[in-house]
C-alpha cells in the first residue's frame, strides 16, 4: 500500500544526506522537542525559521520546504477555542444534509428523472456550515459583504439552507432541474446567476473558472478600493474548489497574480476528497502534497487539515514518527478505499503496517478506528483553518481540507468511484441516512412512497432555526444573495462622441484608434470617466493606446519601485496603485475574468463599473468563450473590443492570428451583442447605444455585453453625413451610398473593413460596366439574424397577430437586384440572414485557414475585394439575363481574378 515512486511528494529534507554523528543529530532533536514542550509550537516555529535564515547567511544550503508531513498544519495548541454551540450546529447540519439528498433523491422520480448530486455536499457540508456561520460577511454588514463562490455540484446543499432559513419553500426543492415545466418555483442545477438572479452570485461548475475569477474578483476589490471608489477593506472572497478542479490549468495559471499582489483577501479552500468524477485524482500520488508544493511555490499561504480531532491523540503518542510516516507513504488510492471499507479493514491494511502503530490502535474498537475523522468534517479544525487564513496577512491562503465524497449517505456512497454519478437512495439507503443524521421521521412516511420522502423543517421557532437565523442576522445577511439593482448613474454628454463624428480629415485612420480616441474623450467626462476600467493584454501599444499611460496609468498595487527604461518618453510606462488601467500580461484568460469582475461590480459591490476589454481579435472569443459565457452567466455588463480584427487585415502575423470567425462564436452567447462597424461615426453612435443600453434606466435588459470589432488598417475616415441613419446603425444596417449611375441595379453590402471594398466595387461597375449598385453598410449581421429570428418566433406563437416584418426585410424593401454580400470574415456571417431578403443573394467570405501575405492579395485569394464583388455581381445580373454573359467572362480576364498578386483592395501600414 505504498509506493518507492511517491518519493517527489515527500519533503525529503534530509534525503542523498549522509548523517555524520547520528548521536548529535538525535540530541538537536531532543533539545527541540524539549523546546516544544516548554514553549509549545509557536516559539519552536519562529526559533526553526530563524535558524534556517541564518543558514543563508552563512552559505549553509537548505532546501526549499515545498511540502511538509501529511498532518495539518495547525498544532493542537495554536488551535482557537470554537465559538459556536457545537450541538445545535451539529443538529442542523443533519437537517441540510436530508435535505440536500432527499431533494436530489425525489428529483430522480421516474416521471421526471433529471438527476442530480447527492453525494458532493454531503462532503462539503461542514466547510460551508463553519463559514456560514462564523465567517461569511452578508451584503448587509457595515464592512461590505463577502464574495463566495460555491463549487457548482454542490447547490443541493445551498438550496437545502435556504429552505430552513425561509428563502426557498418545498414546492422549489421540487423543483429542481426543472426551471421551466415546474415555473415559477423551478431551480437551475448549478449556480447559476441569470437562471436565479435573486440568489446565486457567481456561477462556478464550468471548473477551472471559479478558481480564476476568485482571483481577479479579489484583485478588482483592491483596485477598487485602491482608485478610491469603495472602502473593501472589510470585504473577503472565499473559493470552494474539487482537487480535481485544481487539474484545469485555469485554476492553476493565475495564482502568481494573488501572490504578486499580495491579496490577503483571498482565500481558496480545496475539498480533497481525493475523487474525481470517475474515480481517484491522484491514485498513485498525494493530491494534497502536490497542491501544497504549487501552492507554496506560488507564493500562497498553505493551510493543512488533514485529520480530525479523533487523531489528536493518536499523533500525540506517536513518539517514534511510524504512524506520520505511514500517512506520509499512504498514497490517496489507498486512502480512498480504507473510507469505502471498514474499521477492520483499516486496523489491518494501515495501521498494521507497524508494530507501533498496531500498538497505538491496540485498545481501539473497530468502531472507533472507523470513526477516525478527516479533517474536512471537523468544524473544529475548519474554524481554526478559516480563521488562520483571516489573520494572515501579505498572502493568498489556500486550505486544503481532506474530505470524503458522499460523507455520511452510507456504504453505497461514501468514496465510491461511481458516487458522482449517484442520483438515488434505496429504501434501505434513506433509512440508514435517516438513522445516522437522526432525523425525526418514521419507516411508514419512508414506505409509503420511495420518491416522495419527506423534507424537515423543525419549525421556525424551533432553537436550531432561531440559531441558524441570528448567526446570518449577525453576519450581515443571507449567502448566497445577489442584489441586482442597478444604481442610476450621470451617462456621458454627446461631447464625449464628437471625436468619432468628425472623421479624419486628409489622414488616414484606423478603427481601432478611432474607437481609443473616443474612450479617451469618454474617460475625461465628469461623473462618468471615473467608472471605466481599461483592460487590455500586452498589446495597449500595438492598439495605440500608450497615450493612456503618463495620465490613466497601469494599475499595479505595490507601485512602480524600478526606473523605466523610457522614463524620458513622453509616453512612458507609468504603474500606480492608483492606476486605472488593468493590464494582464499576456493573459486573455485573465483578462476577461477582470472584465468579469468589473461588468458585475454594479451587484457585487452597488457600484456600476463598465469595463472595456480591448484585446487581439483572435485571442478573444476563441481562446476565452467559455469564459464569456460564464461572465453571461454572472450577467455581466460591459464593452468587448476584438481589435486587429479580420482575416486579412492583419495576414502578415498568419495562420493563428487571422481571424475569420470570431463574430460566429460571439453570436452563439445570447448576451453577447456583436458590431463590425466601419467609421468612427459608426462606433459613436454604438457605444453610445451599449452605454444607454448597459447602463440607463431604459426598460430594457441591461445585462448585455457590447462586443466590437475593430481592425489595424489605416483608411479615411469620413466625417458622420447629415441626416445619418442612427436607427440603421444601431440596428444593424443602413444606406450608405446610394447609386448615382443608371443601369442594371444590384446591392453590395459590406460590414468593417469591407466597406470601402464595397464602395470600390461601386464605382468600378458604374465606370466600367455601367451597373447602378447600392452600398449598403452592415454594422450588425448578428442583430439583423436575431431579429429577424424573433420575428420568425413570433409569427409561430402568435399565428393570429400577424408576422412583423424583420428590419434588414423593411430596409430592403425597395433594393432591387442582386445582393453581394462581403466582409474579413467567413461567408457564414452575411449567409446569416440570406433567407430574410427575396433578392438573389451571394455571400463572399474569407473561408479556410488564414495565411501571411498583403491585404490585398490575401483578399483576391478568397475573392472578397472590389473586384471579386464586381465579378460576382456581373455574374448574377448576367444569369438574370439583364446584362450578357460575355460581361462577367471578360471582367474574369480582365482583372486576372484567380491571381493573389493583382489584388488591389487595402493598403499597407497598421500595427501589428
Amino acid at each position: 500500500m505504498s509506493s518507492d515512486s511517491n518519493h517527489h511528494i515527500l519533503s525529503g529534507l534530509t534525503n542523498n544526506l549522509q548523517d555524520a554523528d547520528a548521536q548529535e543529530t538525535q540530541e538537536w532533536i531532543e533539545s527541540f522537542d524539549a523546546l516544544i514542550q516548554a514553549q509549545g509550537t509557536e516559539r519552536a516555529q519562529y526559533v526553526m525559521r530563524a535558524l534556517l535564515q541564518h543558514a543563508g547567511t552563512h552559505s549553509v544550503g537548505v532546501p526549499m520546504v515545498t511540502t511538509s508531513d501529511y498532518v495539518n498544519t495547525i498544532p493542537v495548541d495554536q488551535e482557537p477555542e470554537f465559538p459556536g454551540d457545537e450541538e445545535i450546529e451539529r443538529r442542523y447540519r443533519a437537517f441540510l444534509r436530508w435535505n440536500a439528498a432527499v431533494m436530489v433523491h425525489r428529483a430522480q422520480r421516474p416521471e421526471v428523472g433529471v438527476g442530480g448530486h447527492i453525494s458532493s455536499y454531503a462532503g462539503v457540508a461542514t466547510l460551508y456550515e463553519v463559514g456560514l456561520n462564523h465567517f461569511f460577511r452578508g451584503p448587509e454588514h457595515p464592512g461590505g459583504g463577502d464574495q463566495v463562490f460555491f463549487q457548482g455540484h454542490s447547490s443541493p446543499g445551498n438550496y437545502a439552507r435556504a429552505y430552513l432559513e425561509g428563502r426557498l419553500t418545498e414546492e422549489q426543492l421540487d423543483g429542481f432541474r426543472q426551471e421551466k415545466t415546474a415555473a415559477p418555483d423551478g431551480l437551475p442545477s448549478y449556480p447559476h446567476p441569470r437562471s436565479l438572479p435573486d440568489f446565486w452570485q457567481f456561477p462556478t461548475v464550468s471548473m477551472g473558472i471559479g478558481p480564476m475569477n476568485a482571483i481577479y474578483q479579489a484583485q478588482f476589490n483592491r483596485y477598487l478600493h485602491n482608485r478610491g471608489v469603495k472602502d473593501t477593506s472589510d470585504q473577503h472572497v472565499w473559493a470552494f474548489l474539487g482537487d480535481g478542479e485544481m487539474d484545469e490549468p485555469e485554476s492553476r495559471g493565475a495564482l502568481q497574480l494573488a501572490a504578486n499582489d499580495k491579496l490577503d483577501n483571498l482565500t481558496f479552500v480545496v475539498n480533497c476528497n481525493l475523487q474525481r468524477l470517475d474515480g481517484p485524482v491522484r491514485g498513485n500520488g498525494k493530491i494534497i502534497q502536490e497542491l501544497e508544493a504549487f501552492f507554496r511555490g506560488a507564493g500562497w499561504n498553505v493551510i493543512k487539515v488533514v485529520w480530525g480531532r479523533e487523531w489528536d491523540a493518536l499523533l500525540e503518542a506517536d513518539h517514534t514518527g511510524e504512524l506520520v510516516r505511514i500517512m506520509n507513504e499512504t498514497l490517496d488510492g489507498d486512502y480512498q478505499t480504507f473510507k469505502a471499507e471498514s474499521g477492520g479493514f483499516v486496523r489491518d491494511h494501515f495501521f498494521a503496517r507497524s508494530a507501533a502503530t498496531k500498538e497505538l490502535v491496540a485498545d481501539y474498537t473497530d468502531e472507533q478506528i472507523w470513526n477516525l475523522k478527516r479533517g474536512a468534517h471537523d468544524y473544529n479544525k475548519v474554524y481554526a483553518a478559516y480563521k488562520a487564513a483571516l489573520e494572515h496577512k501579505g498572502q493568498p491562503t489556500v486550505i486544503l481540507a481532506q474530505g470524503i465524497k458522499g460523507y455520511g449517505l452510507g456504504p453505497h456512497f461514501e468514496a465510491r468511484n461511481a458516487t458522482h454519478q449517484m442520483k438515488k437512495l434505496t429504501l434501505e439507503d434513506l433509512k440508514a441516512f435517516r438513522d445516522h443524521l437522526r432525523i425525526p421521521i418514521t419507516d411508514e412516511q419512508l414506505e409509503s412512497d420511495l420518491y416522495n420522502a419527506p423534507y424537515y423543517h423543525p419549525g421556525p421557532d424551533s432553537p436550531e432555526i432561531k440559531y441558524l437565523l441570528e448567526r446570518r442576522k449577525e453576519l450581515g445577511g443571507f449567502v448566497p444573495d445577489r442584489p441586482h439593482a442597478q444604481k442610476e448613474i450621470t451617462l456621458p454628454s454627446d461631447r464625449a462622441y464628437a471625436s468619432g463624428k468628425k472623421g479624419s480629415g486628409k489622414q488616414l485612420a484606423a478603427t481601432t484608434m478611432a474607437f481609443v480616441r473616443i474612450l479617451k474623450d469618454l474617460m475625461r467626462e465628469k461623473d462618468f470617466g471615473h467608472r471605466i476600467v481599461p483592460i487590455v493584454p500586452d498589446e495597449a501599444r500595438t492598439f495605440g493606446m500608450d497615450s493612456f499611460f503618463p495620465t490613466s496609468k497601469i494599475y499595479n498595487p505595490n507601485g512602480q519601485n524600478y526606473l523605466s527604461v523610457d522614463r524620458e518618453l513622453m509616453l512612458a510606462y507609468k504603474e500606480s496603485a492608483q492606476g486605472v488601467i488593468l493590464h494582464p500580461g499576456i493573459n486573455e484568460a485573465g483578462a476577461t475574468a477582470a472584465f468579469t469582475a468589473a461588468g458585475t461590480s454594479y451587484a457585487t459591490h452597488g457600484e456600476t463599473m463598465v469595463p472595456v476589454y480591448i484585446f487581439y481579435s483572435m485571442f478573444g472569443f476563441q481562446r476565452t468563450g467559455d469564459e464569456f459565457w460564464a461572465a453571461a452567466d454572472q450577467m455581466a455588463r460591459g464593452f468587448v473590443i476584438g481589435a486587429t480584427a479580420g482575416r486579412t487585415t492583419l495576414t502578415g502575423e498568419g495562420l493563428q492570428h487571422a481571424d475569420g470567425h470570431s463574430p460566429l462564436l460571439a453570436a452563439t452567447n445570447p448576451a453577447v451583442i456583436h458590431y463590425d462597424p466601419a467609421y468612427g461615426y459608426e462606433i459613436a453612435h454604438i457605444v453610445k447605444r451599449g452605454i444607454e443600453h448597459m447602463y440607463g434606466t431604459g426598460d430594457e435588459d441591461h445585462n448585455v455585453m457590447y462586443y466590437l470589432t475593430v481592425y489595424n488598417e489605416p483608411i479615411h475616415q469620413p466625417a458622420e453625413p447629415e441626416n445619418v441613419d442612427v436607427d440603421g446603425i444601431v440596428n444593424g444596417i443602413y444606406l450608405l451610398k446610394p447609386a448615382e449611375a443608371e443601369g442594371p441595379r444590384a446591392q453590395l453590402l459590406a460590414s468593417g473593413v469591407g466597406v470601402p471594398w464595397a464602395l470600390e466595387a461601386q464605382r468600378i461597375l458604374a465606370e466600367e460596366w455601367g451597373v447602378s449598385a447600392d452600398v449598403w453598410s452592415v454594422t450588425s449581421w448578428t442583430n439583423l439574424r436575431r431579429d429577424a429570428m424573433a420575428a420568425e418566433q413570433d409569427a409561430f406563437m402568435n399565428p393570429e397577430a400577424g408576422a412583423r416584418t424583420p428590419y434588414i426585410t423593411q430596409a430592403l424593401a425597395g433594393a432591387t437586384g442582386p445582393v453581394v454580400a462581403t466582409s474579413d470574415y467567413a461567408s457564414q456571417l452575411p449567409d446569416s440572414v440570406r433567407q430574410y431578403v427575396p433578392n438573389d443573394w451571394a455571400s463572399l467570405g474569407a473561408d479556410g485557414f488564414g495565411f501571411a501575405d498583403t491585404r490585398a492579395g490575401a483578399r483576391r485569394f478568397f475573392t472578397i475585394d472590389a473586384h471579386s464583388m464586381v465579378v460576382r455581381t456581373l455574374e448574377m445580373l448576367a444569369k438574370r439575363g439583364e446584362i450578357d454573359w460575355s460581361a462577367p467572362a471578360e471582367a474574369l480576364t480582365r482583372y486576372d481574378l484567380a491571381n493573389p498578386a493583382a489584388g488591389r483592395s487595402g493598403n499597407a501600414g497598421g500595427d501589428a
